[in-house]
């Protein structure tokens, strides 16, 4: 079965934090995650980045530098194959939609607390997005 192509955003701010989502739906219903989903057809990776970084959060983003690529199961015998990038905000107002049911500026203290899509805090982490566990 060939992958699904999809892609999220990886958005911080001046005071360090990170942009994440709650997922509406599955995989992940529930988690907390970077911003994106699938591309439609003849979408690069990029533009469904920024797309869906519009839809679940409100914000039109610069989409940079690809920061890594991650498969994630579909749960039906399939895999979602996910590209993450880097990004910033141009404009626009935060707000949950989509299939986002929150969405929010989070802390690197706080991304220990929340329940996190799975080794979402060790990609922020390798990527140097976040500080090093202590």
């Amino acid at each position: 079965m060939r992958p699904i192509l999809a892609a999220s955003t990886v958005i911080t701010d001046h005071r360090g934090r990170v942009l994440l989502v709650r997922r509406g739906r599955e995989p992940g219903k529930g988690l907390w995650s970077v911003p994106g989903g699938k591309a439609e057809p003849g979408e690069t990776a990029a533009e469904a980045a920024g797309r869906e970084t519009l839809e679940e959060t409100g914000l039109r983003v610069r989409v940079g530098a690809q920061l890594w690529v991650v498969e994630i199961p579909t749960g039906d015998g399939g895999v979602y194959e996910v590209h993450d990038f880097a990004a910033e905000v141009l404009g626009g107002d935060l707000r949950a939609g989509d299939d986002a049911d929150d969405a929010r500026w989070v802390t690197p203290e706080e991304l220990e607390t929340l329940p996190l899509t799975d080794g979402l805090a060790g990609y922020l982490r390798r990527a140097g997005i976040i500080p090093a566990a202590t």
